[in-house]
């Protein structure tokens, strides 16, 4: 009985460090806005995953500090996590912001140094900062993302993620973030064509200024592009935090996107 026990518990540790799950968060204007008080919010309820990928975190002051005081909060619970944040991002037309990527040490490892993609940064106003992770002696590359708005046509920019899987062909390109864009939009159609799903269909991510008849997300803007030769989606979702808040107007002061996710193995 106890061999048999401890089998299981070796099976159940396997699947589990098999199988990451990897957050994706638009957290609007992340810097000195985000109280201590905030940041012990967003540390609850991302500490169940082991990639965060953060996009809007501010340029200037307070941005990589807040990054940094959120990965300490983390600390605090259990799992060790390291953090990396992006230079500013080179728009001169648009708003420059830096993305972040926060993971526990036990489930990930990260290889090489983060980039942010220069190759199209006169194209893309806030270029995509691109980290690879090794699991399980695989590996996956994210290329964390945050479009221009939709009023600016974020489709001029999405449309040159369809070279990337040339310009990187030893990578497993995960492409996600803020699109301000709709998956059946037909910017998205090249990728497809090329193997790449989105996790989400019809699930809309940002949130109304109020809730209407019970509904209170606005657009479907955030998802996240797989190729499913290359991995195997094993859950997704979003998380609905507004619901713990009385009003839209205190849960905004959180973020104006709700957080999405994905759980997957590697083929």
């Amino acid at each position: 009985m106890k061999n048999v026990l401890s089998l299981l518990f070796l099976l159940i540790t396997f699947l589990s460090f098999a199988q990451t799950k990897v957050l994706s968060w638009n957290l609007q204007n992340f810097g000195k806005s985000k109280s201590a008080v905030t940041l012990d919010y967003i540390a609850k309820k991302s500490s169940d995953y082991d990639i965060i990928a953060i996009q809007e975190v501010v340029a200037g002051d307070g941005g990589a500090q807040s990054v940094a005081k959120l990965a300490q909060i983390l600390n605090e619970k259990g799992f060790k996590w390291d953090y990396k944040i992006s230079d500013p991002t080179t728009s001169s037309s648009y708003k420059t912001e830096r993305y972040a990527f926060i993971w526990k040490t036990s489930k990930v490892k990260l290889k090489n140094k983060p980039w942010l993609e220069r190759k199209y940064n006169l194209e893309i106003d806030r270029e995509p900062y691109l980290a690879t992770f090794e699991v399980n002696k695989k590996s996956i590359t994210l290329v964390n993302f945050h479009a221009i708005t939709k009023s600016k046509q974020p489709e001029t920019e999405i449309k040159y993620f369809k070279f990337f899987p040339s310009e990187y062909p030893d990578l497993n390109l995960v492409f996600l973030g803020d699109f301000n864009c709709p998956e059946k939009h037909t910017v998205f159609n090249p990728l497809k064509k090329m193997g790449f799903v989105p996790v989400l269909k019809n699930q809309k991510t940002t949130l109304k200024q109020k809730c209407k008849n019970n509904i209170c997300l606005a657009s479907e803007f955030d998802n996240i592009f797989y190729k499913t030769s290359n991995l195997k989606v094993l859950n997704s979702g979003v998380i609905k935090f507004y619901e713990d808040f009385d009003s839209l107007q205190e849960a905004r002061k959180i973020s104006d996107h709700i957080p999405i996710w994905f759980e997957f193995s590697l083929n």
